[in-house]
């Protein structure tokens, strides 16, 4: 995906979206299909504030490309300013009100959701899970196919393995070359939600490898931090012998190595199959907030079933349930509800997994109750 190791806004008018959409890069994928984009026009009352903007995850900054360009077809005056940094800087940025809404690959913390009530003039705010994507461990191997344990990656990421040929990858890898080279380990810095949940998930399936805990700094005490998605993969690109945790379609658009996991039903293949067969375990939280959707994803982290790979994350759009300006409220609603239907489509073929059709009805609800 992106390469660039500076910050970057996903805004476009209306041509500028759809140039993009139609000539693509690296980045991003090319046009919808014509019948979804009929179908968004026709659904969505286009109308209030012209443009939106948003801060945070850059995780689905190319999700968030591909929504921008849906919304733009479906409403052709009107625009998304999103900017791709982290999801602490979103979360900050959007209790300032800096911006209309956060992108954050955590739920808020409930000092956060007081803060944001706030900002939200008394009203609660609501998490809207819109991407789903699979995280990859992304590695730099030439002619090497790696399959590690959760233990494994857990020793990896807090340096107590430090060379490829360790006998304990090799043992997960019997036929595999692995050379005799020092693991590079390359990290987020900053407050990134892709962090927490990979730390998540390392306490959830390997409890005795990682004691580290989670939150969004990285907590190995090892390796090379990088601000952002693009980042990390690019400078593994650029190392022989690294290694990172980041969302699939940047490792695949730098062509970097995948691992497969073993979650101890066998090595399974990081494809839409396999991710979407673990998101689908996904269960919602109790919701304190009507139309708040907050997923747990802690016993998903842990699952052993065969065939799923469960190193997945959720990116929430967070947004206040109601407004005090009603052209926002307006527009960021029908920016979402495009987002969640016709936005959709475009996912898969640029590395995300739509959302599950078990949240579908709920999430559908929920945008509709912005007022």
């Amino acid at each position: 995906m992106k390469i660039k190791q500076h910050a970057a806004v996903l805004g476009f008018v209306a041509a500028g979206a759809l140039l993009l959409s139609a000539c693509g890069s690296d980045n991003n994928a090319g046009n919808n299909t014509s019948g979804a984009t009929s179908s968004a026009a026709g659904s969505v009352a286009c109308g209030g504030k012209k443009s939106v903007n948003g801060d945070g995850s850059s995780a689905q900054g190319n999700a968030m490309t591909e929504f921008t360009a849906s919304y733009v077809e479906a409403c052709k005056d009107f625009n998304v300013a999103y900017n791709v940094s982290s999801s602490g800087d979103g979360i900050k940025n959007f209790l300032a009100k800096q911006v209309d809404f956060a992108g954050s690959d955590s739920p808020l913390k409930a000092d956060e959701i007081t803060k944001a009530t706030e900002r939200c003039a008394g009203s609660a705010p609501l998490h809207l899970p819109l991407v789903f994507g699979p995280v990859a461990i992304a590695y730099n191997l030439p002619g090497v196919e790696l399959t590690l344990t959760p233990d494994l990656v857990a020793k990896v990421f807090s340096g107590v393995i430090k060379n490829w040929n360790d006998p304990a990858i090799k043992a997960a890898n019997p036929s595999a070359n692995l050379p005799e080279k020092a693991i590079g380990v390359v990290f987020r810095s900053g407050q990134s939600g892709t962090t927490d949940n990979f730390q998540k998930y390392l306490a959830a399936a390997a409890p005795q490898a990682w004691t580290k805990g989670d939150g969004k700094e990285f907590k190995g005490g090892i390796g090379d931090g990088k601000a952002k998605s693009a980042d990390v993969a690019s400078a593994v690109k650029a190392t022989e012998g690294g290694i990172t945790y980041v969302e699939v379609s940047f490792a695949k658009s730098n062509k970097l190595g995948i691992a497969k996991l073993d979650s101890g039903a066998g090595a399974v293949e990081l494809t839409d199959a396999t991710a979407g067969k673990a998101i689908a375990n996904a269960k919602l939280q109790t919701a304190t907030t009507p139309g708040d959707l907050v997923l747990d994803l802690k016993a998903l982290y842990a699952d052993k079933t065969a065939g799923s790979y469960p190193l997945v994350l959720v990116t929430y759009e967070i947004v206040c349930a109601k407004s005090a300006d009603a052209d926002t409220a307006k527009a960021l609603k029908n920016f979402l509800t495009v987002a969640s239907t016709t936005g959709q489509d475009r996912l898969p073929k640029i590395g995300y997994v739509p959302v599950p059709a078990e949240f579908r009805t709920k999430l559908t609800e929920s945008i509709k109750s912005i007022s």
